[in-house]
């Protein structure tokens, strides 16, 4: 990605905004717009720089990071900026309703530096920070229940085609792999991706994924 990437911080723990900013202040191609201690203040700051990246931890006084990803995810003015969502716990509870909120994807909290400037990295070029590894984590951890009695709208909107790259989304396939399934090119597996993602109202694959799992779109093979 070209030009400087704009961040903000936003996180209850002083000593925490304090290293995050000491390391990307340190990167070229990094700048941390401003800080905010707890999910309201997030959201005013979010609003008022409109960084490239929001890094939000997941709990918070006044207003949670759950809370705050939601609202940054309903303004139109902010579709633009993506959050990550920051934990000690990894694939709990909490990073799936910021998920469902609007999340591009989470980092722990003690993850290592060289990780946390590729997940900028990752997110500032709009794709979400769900490897596939990770993807297989969050089936069995937490799409293995039954679909919410809301299904999300728009699955009938699909053609078969996005019904079909979304599933192998799902499954955690990366467009390049979901190309080689369908024997199509990257470009127009990407295509498909992006068409369905329009149609769902999905800000990024993240939101695809929980979609497809939520909807029952793709059923979970238990024990695999």
């Amino acid at each position: 990605m070209s030009g400087v990437v704009r961040v903000a911080l936003v996180d209850d723990q002083a000593l925490m905004r304090a290293g995050f900013r000491a390391l990307l202040d340190a990167e070229d191609g990094i700048e941390v717009v401003g800080e905010a201690a707890e999910g309201e203040e997030g959201v005013a700051l979010v609003r008022a720089q409109v960084p490239d990246v929001a890094l939000v931890d997941v709990q918070m006084p006044v207003m949670s990071g759950i809370e705050a990803t939601r609202r940054i995810a309903a303004d139109p003015a902010l579709a633009a900026v993506r959050v990550v969502i920051l934990t000690n716990y990894g694939l709990d509870e909490y990073v799936f309703e910021a998920l469902r909120a609007g999340a591009s994807g989470f980092l722990l909290k003690d993850t290592e530096p060289a990780d946390l400037l590729q997940a900028i990295d990752v997110v500032a070029r709009g794709e979400a920070l769900l490897s596939p590894s990770v993807t297989r984590t969050l089936i069995g951890e937490f799409v293995a229940r039954p679909p919410d009695r809301t299904t999300a709208p728009g699955l009938d909107s699909l053609t078969r085609r996005e019904r079909e790259v979304t599933a192998l989304a799902a499954r955690g396939l990366s467009n390049e792999e979901i190309a080689a399934h369908m024997v199509i090119s990257p470009l127009t597996a990407k295509t498909h991706i992006s068409r369905a993602m329009t149609k769902l109202g999905a800000r990024d694959r993240a939101q695809l994924v929980v979609f497809a799992y939520e909807s029952g779109l793709v059923a979970v093979r238990r024990g695999t």
